[in-house]
């Protein structure tokens, strides 16, 4: 027999349920619907094409300016053929975990070359990046540690730690004084500091040079999640790292193939000890499917393109210089960007809704971001660019923000 909601089984004919209904939480939220009714709803929008600088929704064209495909793999023919020609001879799926049954070739190829491309010892690929962060620190971190973050680290190493029996604490924004003062007082502890190589939200670069000595001064490790550093930052597109010559530096380095590897999927690349040791206690890999070999292929075809093809890399930077001195020349306040992210400051979240809905009227598809994916009092509109924006993409951009900064008195 199926119950309504609010009925209590225990309780008499006539009577009020007497206990408390967990989907109660579920009917008191209306803020996404408020949100719908005001026509200012930007979330889960269905791109009827396929990833690229301009995407069909709703029927029409759009420039997109809120996709992490920063080097446009996601629809390169190379990509898709190595994907279509792994899935004809593995299949679709695993049927398993890596633990167990999960494990193929193209697996071991991938590691293998992430580990050469990255100049580590040894890597471990996970169906997520989300994955590879919560297994990580999960792992690494027990009962007698310490985790210690930037404030504005991405979501997936804020749940990494909670699964973690350590102890969290958080530093200021690239702020390492206020990071070795927080190692000084708990110099008693292994310690593991987990950074985003380039934060997700505000477009700019972990201090490498700064945090570094102040990890070794404590014998504190770090962890480098570069998801949006990977393909993007250093000479050969190896990351933050490779981007401050630091690479025998950093003891463990994330990575993704959601942004500028055109797929799904993360891993971990750090020495051979340590990936044996993940192999072994990472639950989000011993317990979830492996990652399907179609991803595993385009990915590894991603890695080709991208040593192959630097001009890739310089025209998204190209595109990334251009669009950072127009915002500013216009007014608009970017934070303190160095990379293809560049937000748009705007502070109220109303605005920043209705600045999507009019952008969006305009022709640009961007991003809406809002607490708690940004401090209070801080919303704002991510854009990222992609080398294979054209001029007339990014022209349209720039007058579609100008007009519409204007009419909302953003500048």
């Amino acid at each position: 027999m199926k119950h309504k909601v609010g009925y209590d089984p225990q309780a008499g004919a006539g009577e009020a349920p007497s206990h408390p209904d967990l989907f109660d939480k579920c009917r008191r939220y209306t803020r996404a619907r408020e949100v719908m009714a005001a026509g200012l709803y930007p979330y889960f929008h269905e791109i009827e094409s396929g990833q690229g600088p301009e995407v069909r929704i709703e029927g029409r064209p759009v420039v997109m300016v809120g996709s992490n495909d920063y080097l446009g793999l996601t629809n390169h023919p190379r990509v898709k053929e190595a994907a279509i020609e792994a899935i004809r001879r593995y299949g679709t799926g695993c049927a398993g975990s890596r633990f167990l049954n999960g494990t193929l070739s193209i697996h071991h190829q991938l590691e293998e070359r992430l580990a050469d491309f990255l100049r580590q010892e040894a890597a471990i690929v996970f169906p997520t990046g989300f994955q590879a962060n919560l297994g990580a620190i999960s792992a690494l971190v027990g009962k007698p540690d310490m985790v210690v973050i930037d404030k504005l680290n991405h979501a997936s190493i804020f749940d990494g730690c909670r699964l973690s029996f350590g102890q969290i604490r958080k530093f200021r924004h690239n702020d390492m004084e206020n990071l070795n003062r927080i190692l000084a007082t708990h110099s008693d502890q292994a310690a593991l500091i987990v950074v985003d190589g380039v934060f997700s939200m505000e477009g700019d670069i972990v201090d490498l040079p700064a945090l570094m000595p102040v990890a070794r001064r404590h014998g504190a490790r770090v962890m480098v999640d570069d998801a949006h550093g990977l393909g993007v930052l250093g000479a050969g597109g190896r990351g933050t790292a490779e981007h401050f010559g630091m690479e025998d530096e950093v003891d463990l380095i994330m990575g993704t193939y959601s942004k500028s590897l055109a797929t799904v999927g993360g891993f971990l690349a750090a020495s051979e000890e340590v990936v044996h040791f993940l192999k072994h206690s990472a639950r989000p890999l011993i317990f979830s499917a492996s990652l399907p070999p179609g991803s595993a292929a385009a990915a590894l075809a991603a890695l080709d393109i991208i040593e192959a093809e630097p001009e890739r890399r310089e025209r998204l930077w190209a595109n990334t210089r251009k669009m950072a001195a127009a915002f500013k020349a216009l007014g608009f306040d970017i934070g303190h960007s160095q990379t293809p992210v560049i937000p748009v400051r705007v502070g109220d979240e109303l605005k920043v809704l209705k600045m999507w809905r009019r952008l969006f009227d305009e022709g640009v598809f961007a991003s809406p971001v809002l607490p708690p994916a940004v401090p209070p009092g801080m919303a704002l509109m991510r854009t990222s660019y992609m080398a294979t924006h054209t001029d007339a993409h990014l022209e349209r951009v720039l007058s579609a923000f100008e007009k519409v900064g204007r009419e909302l008195a953003v500048i």
